[in-house]
């Protein structure tokens, strides 16, 4: 399950796609727009600043702005950004790899089997699903009128 962190991460960073190229969201503005805390909004913003995916001016025309356009986005490295290690355990992390304490044989620990595959799977689609595929199937809509994001909850 993703943190609460990287729900308002991901809320932001689709706030500012979609908002005017050239024209930068002030915090107040992100806040009120998504309904997010305004302090702890300003942590994640920190965050996305420093793992650049987004850039700020100051001024009265200043705001924050995507860095990078939303198809090289990925879902996976931001999510890391935000959240560190998205690994079930630590034993199958790439990027914060250590063995677990309790144990003895990681070739044949049932733990480890079990979560592995679906661990894969999940780490693909992370890897490889980018905000432009997330932004669009979440503008997809059926005839009902009902938002259908059935393209990235299938396989």
């Amino acid at each position: 399950m993703i943190s609460q962190r990287a729900r308002y991460a991901f809320k932001a960073m689709v706030a500012l796609a979609r908002a005017k190229p050239g024209v930068g969201l002030q915090i107040r503005q992100l806040s009120e727009q998504e309904k997010l805390p305004r302090k702890f909004l300003e942590q994640i913003l920190l965050t996305l600043k420093a793992a650049g995916y987004i850039t700020s001016r100051r001024g009265r025309d200043g705001g924050y702005e995507l860095l990078k356009p939303v198809d090289l986005i990925y879902i996976g490295p931001l999510l890391r950004a935000v959240d560190g290690p998205i690994a079930p355990l630590p034993c199958l992390s790439r990027t914060a790899y250590r063995r677990c304490e309790d144990c003895q044989d990681e070739a044949s620990c049932e733990l480890r089997i079990a979560f592995a595959k679906a661990y894969q799977q999940y780490l693909t689609t992370l890897e490889t699903t980018t905000l432009a595929e997330v932004m669009s199937a979440s503008d997809s809509t059926d005839h009902a009128g009902r938002k259908t994001a059935q393209l990235l909850l299938t396989d």
